[in-house]
């Protein structure tokens, strides 16, 4: 049976983390540091230490080496590359807090809570220390500690072998497109993060125990 028509048989929720229950962006730190130059933020944020770059070191690449990269191909810039990761907690905002209450919700239900996020090994423990919330959850499979990032199906593949759940009985949180694609491939029930509200009704429409506040009339 499918478990969208027979929503009850959801016993699981994956949750992604990044600008889902935390909010993080490097312009966090970097409007520190451009001030009001904004275009010149957004060309060293696409040209210089751009998104894939950043990936990488989610994927397992050492920080060390992403910054000795980019300055290799950016040396004037070799202050600003550094500060990506000296300054890395500054990246971070704080918390979506109306998603923390959905996550605390469903652990008040007994309902299992695991967390698939794509960052790097070197900087989730700060997370860890920062957000004590992340302590709910069953599990977290963090891509810089396994080598793989969404939307590799082989991470979607690891979760499942790991914590012994089919995929039909998980529904998968993400904010990004792609990675909710990928875990549909591998069989679950996902939902793009698009707000808290969204989510409590995509959550409840799966038959989960979470609270809808009704329609103004």
């Amino acid at each position: 049976m499918n478990a969208l028509n027979h929503p009850t048989t959801i016993d699981t929720v994956v949750f992604d983390l990044g600008n889902v229950l935390i909010r993080w962006n490097p312009r966090n730190l970097y409007r520190k540091i451009f001030g009001d130059d904004v275009q010149a933020m957004e060309t060293f944020l696409s040209e210089v230490c751009p998104p894939e770059w950043n990936e990488r070191q989610d994927a397992g690449r050492s920080w060390q080496e992403g910054i000795d990269e980019a300055i290799a191909r950016h040396p004037s810039q070799e202050a600003l590359i550094r500060a990506y990761r000296e300054r890395w907690e500054e990246t971070l905002g704080g918390v979506l807090e109306e998603t923390v209450l959905i996550l605390n919700e469903l652990h008040a239900k007994g309902v299992r809570l695991l967390a698939l996020t794509n960052w790097s090994a070197e900087t989730f423990p700060i997370a860890l220390q920062r957000f004590p919330f992340l302590h709910t959850f069953e599990g977290i499979l963090v891509s810089g500690e396994e080598g793989l990032i969404k939307p590799d199906p082989a991470i979607f593949q690891l979760l499942k072998s790991r914590y012994q759940f089919e995929g039909s009985r998980a529904v998968f949180i993400d904010d990004h497109a792609p990675n909710i694609e990928g875990a549909r491939r591998e069989g679950f029930n996902a939902r793009q993060f698009t707000s808290a509200a969204q989510l409590r009704k995509d959550l409840a429409a799966l038959g989960l125990p979470v609270q809808v506040q009704n329609e103004p009339a």
